[in-house]
């Protein structure tokens, strides 16, 4: 008798799950029960964070903050990490107008987009401010060059239908133009810390003390003036207002 109620008491929960098992019906599976535009999606993310570096300010913003960095001569001080986080801050902060109208776009975009052209066709509408953006802040010069290889690269026939608008051109003419102004930038930075090693070099030998380092004498005072002009937020304002 005991074994019979011991069994019916371990049986219970599994009739009573089986009788329930209509309750635990998903309604709305979403996106598990599309796995094409599931693996679409998995296939975005893993490009996101190459999108952040390439096609944000981002890769400008953390050469001109190493170069700030170097130009100091502080080693390590602030730690690559912390550089690495302000770049992304500033970034977001940059490429907010951009995001909101990129997401306005694709609401409207994939509101009625149910097949794989009208897919295709809502991406591009949504990807579509941030072309405007790299278009905006690529120099001509590097949009033509790039323009000129797509065009090598392709067959005679679909040469005249590159254009230096196309994403596969303005994507890499941005990056380098990116590059390209962040060291120009980190040129101007590096100068006055350049003069007040010199300064210090020369003070140095003419009071005769040529066993000490400029560098490390000077560092001090470099501190000092990056701290006096409020560089960090010298940096940051500038670096923001180059993308208005």
């Amino acid at each position: 008798m005991k074994r019979r109620l011991v069994l019916a008491a371990a049986l219970l929960p599994a009739a009573a799950l089986a009788r329930g098992a209509g309750a635990w019906k998903v309604e709305d599976p979403g996106l598990a029960a599309q796995p094409v535009t599931m693996m679409a999606v998995l296939a975005a993310l893993s490009l996101l964070p190459f999108a952040v570096m390439m096609l944000t300010s981002f890769s400008k913003i953390t050469v001109v903050l190493s170069l700030a960095r170097s130009a100091m001569g502080t080693q390590q001080a602030p730690p690559t990490v912390i550089l690495t986080a302000l770049a992304a801050v500033l970034t977001a902060h940059v490429m907010a107008p951009v995001a909101g109208r990129m997401i306005q776009a694709g609401e409207a975009a994939f509101a009625h987009a149910e097949s794989g052209v009208e897919l295709l066709e809502a991406a591009r509408a949504t990807a579509e401010p941030l072309r405007e953006f790299l278009l905006r802040h690529a120099s001509p010069e590097e949009r033509a060059r790039f323009a000129d290889l797509a065009r090598e690269l392709r067959p005679p026939s679909e040469a005249a239908l590159v254009a230096d608008t196309d994403l596969s051109v303005v994507v890499p003419a941005f990056a380098l133009t990116e590059l390209a102004e962040a060291f120009h930038i980190g040129f101007l930075v590096f100068l006055p810390f350049l003069v007040l090693d010199m300064l210090v070099a020369n003070v140095l030998l003419a009071l005769g003390m040529q066993s000490l380092s400029p560098t490390q004498v000077s560092l001090p005072f470099k501190i000092l003036l990056f701290v006096a002009v409020d560089g960090w937020a010298l940096l940051a304002q500038g670096l923001i207002h180059g993308y208005r």
